[in-house]
């Protein structure tokens, strides 16, 4: 996601509200396992369970035992005007072995009827989960159906947008979708997605994957069997995705929109497209007000799409839509549907930047994601270094260089130099930090310049090739980077991941005529805290007759050295093409 400083209000709301069904769509049940409905008796009122924190980060080992999730199917009914939601979940998952129960995260909504492969089964709600008992000896393959209802505390946003017009999206990032399905809502776990989705009629709903079919209005009876008491005139839309994301990247979006398309992309190299041609559609949604604004911000998505699927393998799902939104992020890279900021496009700002970020993380975050939250930099420190490749592809290097000193201000400016990338934290939102973007970007910029561009892009292409679909932690990137370039890159990834801060330079030289030479001094005067910084450097003699370098090693915390120049130089600089994330510093006299 890019991050923001903006903050949507959490709502939490009291629920009188409507008979369920406990009977879903989609998935097998187990074979041997009868097929059965259950309808939950109008309750006087359903209970809402207190919420949870929203970002809090789980406790060692709490998702060791969690089952897998193959698949996830909901159907959701949104009302006009926000408040309670009638939904049903139906989850295709495997238990661990011997497991007696499963423990999904589910908090603020009330579970009012529940099956397992077809036959019902009491459950219990607790500090945000909802257990729910298996039968017989436990564990394997299991159909688990949950009718739940109540007013979303967050990550299903519903409020009127930028422009006072009804609107509900989702926003689930790090571990919110909880607030709104039933789901393991971690990065580690990953299924397919299919919503069913009933909205009213004048509204357009966009989710994750492919849009089965037109949308139809929707019987009442429908919405009498899944318990929604609201206005009956909605339409239903079927969206699905047979390609595996995290919890965390399934959403719905649903408001009065305007589409646009903007081209198609990743022809021949999209495995997912629905499309005869192999292509996928590339557009963008917004409110209808803000079209012309919107414009220049996705304009070049197409060619993003082109770029990306060029430079790291194929494009992992159905298509991609841009859409404006309700986000507490300036965007979120949601599989296959990215939602950005509905106010940054409505005062017609350029986020042009933020779209290629967004679209970057289709391949690193939403396809080969990181197996823990502390690991984020696979994310966001991928997609801040590929977004602004892009434009080096685009505009050229100069754009791209600019892009990058953006970076390097904006880490060595920030409160967070003193913490190495791989630290974590109890709170997942303060990962959103300038380690994990901007200096996460800067280590793959130095990884880059370390090996060359040969192996570095070779290794960006095989580590994606491994680990598309599935989950990585820095080790394994490093392990593919080291059979990549033939380097032992352990000390490099340990300086850069595992320790704090970043080398602070002072350089000193002076000319020696008689041996025609350069004699320099350079130090390290970062914190002491902080280590002494090993790696090669440039060192640039600029003269009346031309540059000359040296490429020195630096060890420590001084180097000194020499080296032969045809004539006196007027100026020495360090690391001249910029490849080191550093500050150089005037020498103290």
């Amino acid at each position: 996601m890019f991050r923001s400083t903006r903050r949507t209000a959490r709502r939490a709301a009291p629920l009188a509200l409507l008979a369920l069904a406990g009977c879903g769509t989609g998935g097998a049940p187990a074979a041997s396992a009868p097929t059965a409905t259950v309808v939950a008796r109008p309750p006087a009122a359903v209970v809402e369970p207190a919420p949870i924190p929203a970002g809090r980060a789980p406790a060692p080992g709490e998702y060791a035992d969690a089952p897998d999730v193959r698949s996830y199917d909901i159907e959701l009914a949104l009302p006009p005007a926000g408040g309670a939601i009638a939904a049903r979940a139906t989850l295709d998952l495997e238990a661990a072995q011997g497991a007696r129960e499963v423990a999904l995260d589910l908090t603020g909504l009330a579970v009012t009827a529940a099956t397992v492969d077809g036959r019902p089964v009491q459950v219990r709600q607790d500090a945000g989960k909802v257990h729910v008992p298996l039968p017989g000896a436990g564990g394997g393959r299991h159909r688990v159906e949950l009718a739940y209802a109540g007013t979303p505390d967050d990550g299903l946003i519903q409020q009127a947008n930028v422009h006072g017009d009804p609107s509900v999206f989702a926003d689930n990032w790090p571990n919110r979708a909880r607030f709104w399905f039933p789901s393991v809502d971690h990065p580690s776990d990953k299924a397919t997605i299919r919503f069913e989705v009933h909205a009213p009629s004048a509204w357009t709903v966009i989710a994750n994957g492919a849009l089965t079919g037109e949308p139809a209005p929707t019987a009442e009876s429908t919405l009498r069997a899944l318990g929604y008491a609201g206005p009956a005139a909605h339409r239903t839309w079927v969206w699905a995705s047979d390609v595996e994301i995290p919890a965390y990247t399934m959403v719905v979006g649903a408001a009065v929109l305007a589409e646009r398309s903007v081209g198609t992309a990743a022809c021949g190299n999209a495995p997912a497209s629905p499309r005869p041609d192999g292509c996928i559609e590339v557009g963008y949604l917004v409110f209808p007000a803000d079209t012309a604004r919107a414009a220049p911000s996705f304009r070049r998505a197409a060619r993003m799409v082109d770029y990306f699927t060029d430079r790291f393998g194929p494009f992992p799902y159905e298509k991609l839509m841009n859409v404006q939104s309700s986000t507490r992020f300036g965007g979120m890279e949601n599989a296959s549907a990215i939602f950005y900021s509905e106010n940054a496009i409505a005062r017609g700002a350029n986020i042009e930047g933020t779209v290629s970020h967004e679209i970057a993380h289709q391949w690193f975050g939403d396809s080969a994601t990181e197996a823990e939250w502390s690991h984020l930099w696979l994310s966001e420190g991928f997609a801040t270094y590929f977004g602004d490749q892009f434009f080096e592809d685009a505009d050229g290097v100069e754009a791209f260089r600019a892009l990058m000193e953006e970076n390097r201000r904006s880490y060595i400016g920030s409160p967070v130099v003193g913490q190495p990338i791989l630290s974590g934290s109890e709170d997942l939102f303060a990962l959103l930090n300038a380690n994990n973007y901007p200096k996460g970007g800067w280590v793959l910029h130095m990884l880059r310049g370390l090996i060359g561009d040969e192996a570095f892009f070779a290794g960006i292409r095989d580590y994606y090739a491994a680990y598309e679909g599935g989950n990585a932690l820095s080790e394994d990137f490093q392990r593919v980077m080291e059979a990549a370039s033939g380097q032992d890159l352990d000390g490099f990834f340990d300086q850069w991941l595992r320790q704090p801060g970043y080398p602070i330079f002072e350089v000193e030289w002076t000319w020696d005529p008689s041996a025609g030479a350069v004699r320099y001094r350079i130090a390290q005067v970062q914190d002491p805290s902080w280590p002494a910084f090993r790696m090669p450097i440039e060192l640039e003699a600029r003269t009346e007759r031309g540059p000359l370098r040296t490429r020195v090693q630096l060890d420590g915390r001084v180097h000194e050295g020499t080296f032969s120049t045809r004539s006196a130089p007027h100026e020495v600089v360090l690391d001249p093409d910029g490849w080191v994330l550093k500050d150089v510093r005037p020498a103290s006299r």
